[in-house]
């Protein structure tokens, strides 16, 4: 009986531990539901913000304006930006179709010589990779061109060695690849938002130059550019996104989270340079803040490193240096060029890229 009567008293003792655990999860569950409830209220907060004192033209759905309290059209594309004017779109078409059939003798090339070419396209959210992707690639035969923007990582995925995914969609022979956005999510969004941990990060800056490098010297056509806008930009874009019913897709949770951590993706995007800015693989920064303009330099960066049968010189020009070239030459507030490793793309014509107070060029 005694060794009932003890066994009984086990059990109590179990039953009681066990209704203390249950307690402490249901109060966790609380908690977790209570921070949940604040991130959404906060999340709120911010698409308020984005409109606070705006309004919008939509009298074009295709292309909304956002006015000033006042009902000014705003203008937040020339902060920062070498230029006064935007390139109009009867000039843009017409440059943009001269670089397509460029870009069309390229994917020829590529496929005639077997050559492999990956294009990652890198910047801060509504810095304008997907449209300039989408420019890159509409009269490319799909065939042989792809775009890769992978979803986050499945379980497995996530306890395989970090490239190990990238890996698959990498060209075969004929075959050109652009990634919206890429390995790079580790040292942007991941580092920034807390996703991966110091040692997960640190690994990737020391490993991912020499992935690159095995790229390259696999024969692979490396191409990075990182698309930069300013930040009164980037806001009104969002802006945009909140109220355009086609583009409200593209605004997320960890997007309007981004507005208040300028300064930290600042801070990550100087160390990812500082560490993967290489001679092997170089960055290449284009200025986005016109899109247009970024678009056609972007392809034109693209055309001119590369030597394809039938190139025509005088179609592709000159890549703009105020545009698009090396990760030190086109800055933002903020970043200075003792951070940033030098890497020499594109010779400079007239110093540096432009900062708020110099004097901007018309065209």
């Amino acid at each position: 009986m005694a060794d009932m009567n003890g066994a009984d008293e086990v059990n109590e003792d179990e039953v009681a531990v066990g209704g203390e655990v249950e307690d402490e999860v249901d109060a966790e569950d609380e908690v977790d539901a209570a921070e949940d409830e604040v991130e959404d209220q906060q999340a709120l907060a911010r698409e308020q913000d984005l409109l606070d004192g705006l309004s919008v033209d939509a009298s074009r759905p295709e292309q909304p304006v956002l006015l000033s309290a006042t009902g000014d059209p705003i203008r937040t594309w020339r902060e920062n930006y070498p230029y006064t004017r935007k390139v109009r779109r009867a000039e843009y078409e017409r440059q943009k179709r001269i670089l397509q059939i460029e870009l069309l003798k390229l994917q020829r090339w590529a496929r005639d010589t077997g050559a492999r070419i990956v294009v990652l396209c890198e910047g801060r959210d509504a810095a304008g990779k997907g449209g300039t992707i989408q420019r890159f690639t509409e009269r490319l035969n799909p065939r042989s061109a792809r775009i890769v923007a992978l979803d986050k990582p499945t379980e497995r995925e996530a306890g395989q060695w970090f490239f190990q995914r990238y890996v698959a969609p990498l060209p075969g022979p004929g075959e050109i690849v652009f990634f919206d956005r890429s390995w790079y999510n580790r040292a942007g969004v991941e580092r920034v938002m807390g996703f991966c941990t110091d040692e997960e990060y640190e690994l990737f800056l020391h490993q991912c130059p020499l992935f690159e490098r095995m790229l390259v010297e696999d024969g692979i056509h490396l191409v990075k550019f990182w698309f930069s806008v300013s930040r009164a930009e980037q806001r009104t874009r969002f802006a945009i996104r909140q109220v355009d019913p086609v583009r409200q897709w593209k605004l997320s949770p960890t997007d309007l989270a981004s507005l208040d951590r300028w300064d930290d993706y600042t801070t990550a995007k100087i160390a990812m340079f500082r560490e993967t800015d290489t001679e092997h693989a170089p960055w290449t920064v284009v200025k986005s803040n016109d899109k247009r303009r970024g678009r056609l330099e972007a392809m034109r960066s693209l055309l001119a490193r590369i030597d394809y049968a039938n190139k025509d010189p005088e179609a592709v020009g000159t890549p703009d240096p105020l545009i698009v070239g090396a990760a030190d030459t086109l800055l933002e507030p903020g970043e200075e060029t003792t951070d940033l490793s030098p890497t020499p793309l594109a010779p400079l014509r007239d110093g540096p890229g432009e900062h708020p107070g110099d004097h901007p060029r018309h065209w």
